[in-house]
């Protein structure tokens, strides 16, 4: 059982959220998308995203800064979160048009406000769920996509509930947070997502 909510925390880590987003925000629209347009996004959204932060991990834990890739303890947090908005920034400001793809820049805003709320929350002493608060972002992201092209996408909404249920649950089993910590990430992912979504809904 161990294994199996090992592979979850893998399988659904926050790396991939932004990238999964994307994907998402691709399938969904039925607004007219030239592939070159999905390539611009997708290729540097995932080197930018998955690519640079796993060599960035490497380089932290080779000079002793984290120890393990679920970055249990405070104080590890920081410095991959820093590297995490900045790239971030990156992908707003370098990569997304704003003016073809305005629901994926406020989905990336969502992400950067997200990451920074939790930034501000581990200087307090309190760490959230990274896990839970992607998926939050996520599952907002997908179901306000949703009602915004008049789709019925109920079986992914569907099918990402039972997932946010299983990485809930891996996160508590393998006891690497309490339920407040999961509670609040899951809350700061939606409400990220929920106070700029007037701005393209």
């Amino acid at each position: 059982m161990r294994i199996f909510f090992q592979s979850i925390s893998y399988i659904f880590h926050p790396l991939f959220v932004p990238l999964a987003g994307t994907c998402a925000y691709f399938m969904v629209t039925p607004k007219y998308s030239p592939t070159a347009l999905q390539s611009a996004n997708i290729l540097p959204i995932f080197i930018l995203t998955v690519i640079i932060p796993i060599i960035a991990f490497f380089i932290l834990k080779n000079i002793g800064l984290v120890k393990s890739v679920f970055i249990p303890a405070i104080e590890e947090r920081k410095y991959p979160l820093y590297i995490h908005i900045i790239l971030l920034l990156m992908v707003v400001y370098k990569v997304i048009p704003n003016d073809y793809t305005p629901e994926l820049h406020f989905y990336f805003l969502g992400l950067i406000a997200a990451a920074m709320t939790a930034l501000l929350l581990l200087f307090l002493k309190f760490k959230v769920s990274m896990h839970l608060m992607g998926m939050g972002n996520l599952f907002l992201f997908l179901v306000c996509l949703s009602i915004h092209f008049e789709i019925n996408i109920t079986l992914a909404v569907s099918l990402l509930t039972l997932a946010t249920g299983l990485v809930a649950t891996s996160r508590l089993y393998l006891k690497a947070h309490s339920r407040p910590e999961i509670a609040i990430g899951f809350l700061i992912g939606l409400l990220s997502q929920l106070l700029l979504v007037k701005f393209w809904l």
